[in-house]
C-alpha cells in the first residue's frame, strides 16, 4: 500500500474556530515525586488513576504518535508528566523524537529535582529547551507546597546543571495562589534577574477537580505586574509569535524579562493551537476537558492512521473553556487532572 504524502500547509486541519494544530504536549508518565496542592494533593487517592508501566505508551509508540502529529501540522513538542524525569531512559526517547523531520522544537517541563543526573544526557540527545516549575524560593514554604517532598536547593542545583549542560535561558514557572505564595513573586525575580532565565507567573487555574479551586484564590496578572513595576519598572514586549501563551515584559534596566500567563483574567482560547496526549495515548483537545479520546487503534496502524485520526478529531474541536468560564456555571464540572496531561 502506498504511503500518503505528508500534508501541505494548505491541507493542514483547522478546528471549528479556525485554529490550526501546531503544538503537542505529550505526557510520558503520570507519576510524580511531589504532591503539589494544585496538581496532585497529598492524601488524594491517585493509585486508581495511575497507569503503571503496562499501560503507558512505549517509546516506539510515542515516536509513531509524534510522527503522526507532525504529519498533521505539529511543529513544537513539549514532554510533560507527572514528572517526566521519572520515566526511565528518557534521553533515549528524546533522541528518537528530536530526529523526526519537520519537528522544529523539543522542550520539556520538569520540577527540576532530577536534572542534576540527566541534564547532560538530555542535551546530547537533542532536547532544546527546559521549563522548571518553581513556586517558592523560601525553603520551608517550598517544602510545604510540594507536599513535604521537595527541597528548593535541589531544584536550584538542577537549574545549575541545565546551565552547565549548555541549555539556553530556562523558563521558570510559578503558579501564584493568593495568601499562599504571592509573597514569593519579588524574591523569585530578585534571584533570577540578570541570569537570562525568564520567570513566568501563572494564574492559579481550575485544572482538574482535586484541588478545591476557587476563583478568589487566583491572583490576576495585572495585579502582579503592577507590584513588580513598582519595584522594577517594566515595558511591554510584542509577542514572539501568534498564540504565545505568556504576555512578556522587559525590565527597563535591561536585566531580563518576565512573563504572565493569564488564563483566568485574560483568556487566550482564540489562539490556542495545542493538543495534549496522556501517557496512555488519549488525546485531549483542551486543558480543561473532561475526557480524552484514545488513539491506540490508530497507533496500531501507523503514523498515517494517527495523522488521519487526529485531523478528524481536531476538525471537530470547538473548545474555549476559559472564555466561557465567566458565562457558564461549568466550574464545578469534572476536568481531567493536571498530573495526567501535564498542564
Amino acid at each position: 500500500m502506498a504511503t500518503q504524502a505528508p500534508r501541505t500547509a494548505a491541507t493542514m486541519p483547522q478546528d471549528r474556530l479556525g485554529r490550526p494544530l501546531r503544538d503537542l504536549r505529550l505526557s510520558v508518565i503520570e507519576a510524580c515525586n511531589f504532591r503539589c496542592g494544585y496538581c496532585m494533593p497529598e492524601g488524594r487517592e491517585v493509585e486508581d488513576e495511575a497507569l503503571g508501566a503496562q499501560r503507558r505508551l512505549t517509546f516506539e509508540q510515542m515516536e509513531t504518535l509524534v510522527r503522526g502529529f507532525v504529519r498533521t501540522g505539529v511543529r513544537k513538542l513539549r514532554l510533560t508528566g507527572g514528572e517526566p524525569l521519572l520515566r526511565r531512559h528518557l534521553p533515549d526517547l528524546v533522541a528518537r523524537l528530536a530526529a523526526i523531520e519537520g519537528l522544529e522544537d523539543v522542550a520539556m517541563t520538569t520540577n527540576g529535582t532530577l536534572l542534576r543526573g540527566q541534564a547532560a544526557a538530555l542535551r546530547q540527545a537533542g532536547l532544546g529547551r527546559i521549563t522548571v516549575s518553581l513556586d517558592a524560593l523560601d525553603p520551608e514554604l517550598f517544602h510545604r507546597l510540594s507536599g513535604g517532598r521537595g527541597e528548593v536547593a535541589q531544584v536550584l542545583d538542577g537549574i545549575a546543571a541545565a546551565e552547565e549542560a549548555g541549555f539556553g535561558p530556562l523558563k521558570i514557572n510559578c503558579v501564584v495562589q493568593r495568601g499562599v505564595n504571592e509573597d514569593q513573586v519579588l524574591p523569585l525575580l530578585a534571584h533570577f534577574r540578570g541570569s537570562g532565565h525568564v520567570v513566568r507567573f501563572i494564574e492559579y487555574m481550575d485544572v482538574g477537580t482535586c484541588n478545591g479551586w476557587r476563583r478568589d484564590d487566583a491572583v490576576a496578572s495585572a495585579e502582579l505586574r503592577d507590584r513588580i513595576d513598582a519595584r522594577w519598572p517594566l515595558r511591554a514586549l510584542a509577542p514572539a509569535y501568534r498564540g504565545e501563551v505568556a504576555e512578556r515584559y522587559a525590565f527597563a534596566d535591561g536585566t531580563g524579562e518576565v512573563g504572565f500567563v493569564s488564563s483566568i483574567s485574560q483568556p487566550f482560547c482564540g489562539d490556542c493551537h495545542r493538543a495534549r496526549v496522556s501517557a496512555d495515548g488519549r488525546l485531549f483537545t483542551c486543558l480543561f476537558a473532561a475526557d480524552g479520546t484514545s488513539l491506540m487503534e490508530a497507533l496500531e496502524q501507523g503514523e498515517q492512521a494517527v495523522s488521519e485520526r487526529v485531523a478528524a478529531l481536531w476538525s471537530r474541536r470547538a473548545d474555549r473553556y476559559s472564555e466561557l468560564r465567566g458565562e457558564r456555571a461549568r466550574v464545578g464540572g469534572r476536568h481531567v487532572e493536571m498530573y495526567l496531561i501535564g498542564g
